[in-house]
């Protein structure tokens, strides 16, 4: 039966209980009886009204006298006293000539037995109806609480996953196609004396694919896949979390050779607090100890491989990453630009594409991991749906990234033309500083419709490789550019704007880094401060004294200094395409690289040469500088 019958059910079984009981009460009070004090019953014996009398189990019956012929016979009720000696009122019955008899209350027994019965049977429905609440299947069952509570995907299942759903994490496929080989065939290892990991753990970013990797593995080698998340072995009754793991090795050892995929493994698998001052969690961390023996004491050759995937490593009990436990750790690491387009074309298997470069949409999606990817898929096919289309196309991929980066397209605000006209300089001073410097990212797009996440405008470059290093004039050309906004406004409008927030936030930020951590300033190749705190409070240790803070500061002042002038040079020499773009922004809202190229081929002239190079860096500070200067 469903939740919902057994709920129909029980408030059925409800409603007939208090009918019953109504009726019943109904039956004890008919007829022409009258309810009166234990007094007043031994005053009518005392007068001599009362014939006869009846006792039963909670009360007296006394019929009285017929004072003419028409009257009925009328019987007068009284409830007997608890614990009181009626011999007494039995004597004086009997010497005022009174007949008296004792029998069962027939009609308080069904009252009794409901009364007792039918709260246990409304627990009982109750319970039955209210288990799927409490877990559902294993949890709806009072003694079966310390079952494990994962999901089985066995071999004979279609839907299961293979290397080929997989893309981007080669180096973490090549590191399990072990694993798959082991459990095809295990003799082959144990025939060399080679023992394959016990536990393999899947570390890596959000959204990165371990657990799509973790179901390729169980597909690619033909085993059950045992699946369970780490908060479900941890319930609110001591005890249940350790018989969940006895449970899931058990039911493993029987259908092995097999896969335990534990997700989100840092659930259970916190460090433990050693019994200080602070409170625990003694039932996370019994599951723990019970998880920790039962790695380490099933049999190597029993065929069964324990993987787990967690995105916080650090926070894990070292026990746990011992050797003979998970002994191997895997990393999933977010794609590079060729990773994401393989990626992307797993994920688009499934749409019409029409005129799309996959290369273009990887380039145009640094960072993502595969979760985004296929979001950005599935929201390009949105996008073909919205305008009515039959496939998708480039311009939807566009949209879907540029909603996805930059938030809904606002076009419902409306700003005055002044705010339009700033805002378009402003953006024509990022791409064309952008398109002057020696190392600056290619532009891709500039527009000024307003987008839901704040920006009033957007200039957005196009990486043509993912990059891990970058020189220090790679740097400064990335401040010239987002200085570039700000720079515009000044030289167009003769005054600056909010809008450049966001730019002055970023380019403070890398000034500092510049200066405090990858050594390219005056100050010399030495870093400042260092990163302390905790897993949950995080700070910046000061290790440098007052004077160096001084310095520090004067020196990240200077290197914006410079970047702002640079700007400022290469606005002011190629004030007309400046003005080119910025009128070419308010016409059509939105230049493409094409037409941005269009534009600044149009009015370019012999005269406008390309910026002028960085300032050199002035030499380190001398070794006679006083100690109050250097870090303390």
């Amino acid at each position: 039966m469903t939740r919902s019958a057994w709920l129909r059910l029980g408030l059925f079984l409800l409603a007939l209980g208090i009918a019953g009981t109504l009726w019943t009460r109904a039956l004890t009070t008919r007829g022409e009886s009258r309810v009166v004090p234990y007094s007043e019953l031994l005053a009518a014996v005392e007068a001599g009204q009362v014939t006869e009398v009846l006792v039963e189990n909670e009360r007296l019956v006394a019929k009285l006298k017929e004072k003419s012929k028409d009257d009925k016979e009328q019987q007068m009720l009284s409830s007997r006293i608890p614990n009181m000696d009626e011999r007494d009122l039995l004597a004086r019955l009997q010497q005022k000539g009174v007949a008296f008899s004792g029998r069962i209350d027939r009609d308080s027994y069904w009252p009794a037995v409901l009364s007792s019965i039918f709260p246990l049977v409304m627990l009982f429905f109750l319970f039955r109806a209210m288990g799927g609440l409490m877990g559902g299947g294993h949890a709806a069952k009072p003694m079966s609480f310390g079952k494990s509570q994962a999901k089985v995907f066995d071999r004979s299942k279609e839907n299961l996953s293979t290397f080929a759903d997989v893309a981007g994490v080669d180096e973490a496929k090549g590191e399990l196609f072990e694993v798959v080989n082991y459990l095809k065939n295990p003799q082959k290892y144990l025939a060399v004396g080679a023992r394959v990991p016990k536990g393999v753990l899947l570390v890596g970013p959000p959204g990165t694919g371990k657990t799509l990797l973790a179901r390729a593995v169980a597909g690619e080698s033909g085993v059950p896949f045992f699946s369970m998340s780490g908060s479900e072995f941890v319930e609110m009754f001591v005890g249940v979390g350790a018989s969940r793991v006895r449970d899931l090795f058990t039911q493993a050892r029987e259908r092995a050779p097999c896969i335990i995929f534990i997700d989100e493994l840092d659930a259970v698998g916190k460090t433990r607090s050693g019994g200080g001052p602070f409170a625990v969690n003694e039932e996370r961390e019994q599951t723990l100890n019970q998880l920790l023996v039962e790695m380490d004491g099933f049999d190597a050759s029993a065929g069964i491989v324990i993987m787990a995937a967690t995105n916080r490593p650090e926070v894990l009990d070292k026990a746990l990453l011992r050797a003979g436990r998970f002994d191997r750790q895997v990393l999933v690491d977010r794609p590079d630009v060729r990773g994401r387009e393989a990626i992307l074309r797993v994920h688009a298997r499934r749409l019409t594409l029409e005129h799309v470069d996959l290369k273009v949409v990887a380039q145009r999606t640094p960072g993502m991991v595969g979760a985004d990817l296929a979001n950005a898929v599935n929201e390009a096919a949105l996008a073909c749906a919205r305008r009515d289309g039959h496939s998708v196309e480039q311009r939807d991929f566009e949209e879907a990234i540029d909603r996805i980066q930059l938030g809904l397209r606002k076009d419902g605000r409306v700003m005055n033309e002044e705010e339009r006209r700033r805002v378009a300089w402003h953006e024509a001073g990022h791409a064309l500083v952008a398109l002057s410097v020696t190392h600056s990212d290619p532009v891709h797009r500039v527009t000024i419709i307003p987008r839901s996440i704040g920006a009033l405008g957007a200039t957005l470059q196009l990486p043509t490789e993912d990059r891990y290093l970058m020189t220090g004039e790679e740097l400064r050309d990335a401040l010239v550019v987002l200085m570039g906004g700000r720079t515009a406004e000044e030289v167009v409008f003769n005054d600056v704007s909010t809008g450049a927030q966001n730019d002055l936030e970023r380019a403070s930020e890398l000034a500092r880094q510049m200066v405090c951590r990858f050594g390219m300033s005056s100050l010399g190749p030495q870093t400042f401060g260092r990163a302390g705190g905790s897993t949950f409070v995080s700070f910046e240790e000061r290790n440098f004294s007052e004077a160096t803070a001084q310095a520090i500061d004067e020196e990240v002042h200077r290197i914006i200094d410079v970047a702002h002038q640079r700007a400022r040079e290469v606005l002011t020499v190629k004030r007309t395409t400046l003005d080119a773009i910025a009128t070419e922004l308010l016409s059509k809202e939105t230049l493409e690289r094409d037409a941005l190229d269009a534009v600044v081929r149009g009015v370019a002239s012999p005269a406008e040469r390309p910026a002028p190079p960085f300032p050199p860096v002035p030499a380190p500070l001398p070794t006679s500088v006083p100690p109050s200067v250097r870090p303390s």
